[in-house]
């Protein structure tokens, strides 16, 4: 019961305020007209490149500022850890796995050290293909590691709404791990961990993270950051 709540509401947070089409795998619609926000830079001295493409969670929907952000304050901690990255937001509401896809070529305009990928809370609130969102994830990977062959990349699990059946959510849990593995990804098991679920770390919808609730997702993804971090070279070296 707990486990289907906390399940229920992850997702949710993925949420976008406002609507979209439903973005298919194949291309042939497009979530563009809604990049209005993307690539925001968070201020930082120096470091590595850091792209964090993702949905609502990502973009901050509904805090006041872009330092009260998961993002901000993983560049804040590893400010303090002496391992500074240069973090660029590119998270977008309501935003699916095909959406990231196609915006992908915009975002690899610049070049990146790390992708962090925010990606499929979207597609299993709309009950899309866990095959299709496989695909999806692995290709942003595979287009990006072309371009970028020395790039490295995370993965930020997420679960799907209890409602859909066990079958589809077990096969959705199932894409993050698969992919990470297959593609030399390293994986946040669950992004929400620990905030999915908790009234006191939800805003008032109980949908989006309060910026407690964003710190508290910086805690579960710095640990895996810095060490994708300490595997990148040092500058100038």
């Amino acid at each position: 019961m707990i486990r289907s709540l906390v399940t229920l509401l992850s997702l949710t947070v993925a949420a976008c305020a406002g609507s979209d089409a439903p973005a298919v795998a194949d291309g042939s619609g497009s979530d563009s007209t809604m990049v209005v926000a993307t690539g925001a830079r968070v201020p930082s001295k120096s470091g590595p490149r850091v792209v964090f493409l993702g949905t609502s969670i990502t973009a901050g929907l509904g805090l006041e500022r872009e330092a009260e952000t998961y993002v901000s304050v993983l560049a804040e901690l590893a400010d303090s850890a002496g391992r500074p990255f240069q973090a660029i937001n590119a998270g977008v509401s309501g935003e699916t796995s095909a959406g990231g896809l196609r915006r992908l070529d915009w975002i690899l305009r610049e070049p990146l050290d790390v992708l962090v990928i925010e990606l499929g809370g979207n597609d299993g609130l709309r009950g899309q293909s866990p095959d299709a969102m496989a695909d999806n994830l692995t290709e942003i990977i595979r287009r990006t590691r072309t371009r970028y062959p020395n790039a490295l990349f995370v993965v930020a699990g997420m679960e799907a709404p209890p409602n859909l059946g066990e079958a589809y959510t077990s096969a959705f849990r199932a894409v993050f791990p698969t992919v990470a593995a297959a593609e030399g990804a390293v994986l946040v098991p669950f992004l929400l961990d620990g905030v999915a679920g908790v009234p006191e770390l939800n805003q008032d919808d109980r949908i989006h993270p309060t910026p407690e609730g964003h710190r508290r997702i910086a805690s579960t993804v710095w640990p895996i950051l810095r060490d994708v971090l300490d595997t990148l070279p040092e500058e100038g070296s």
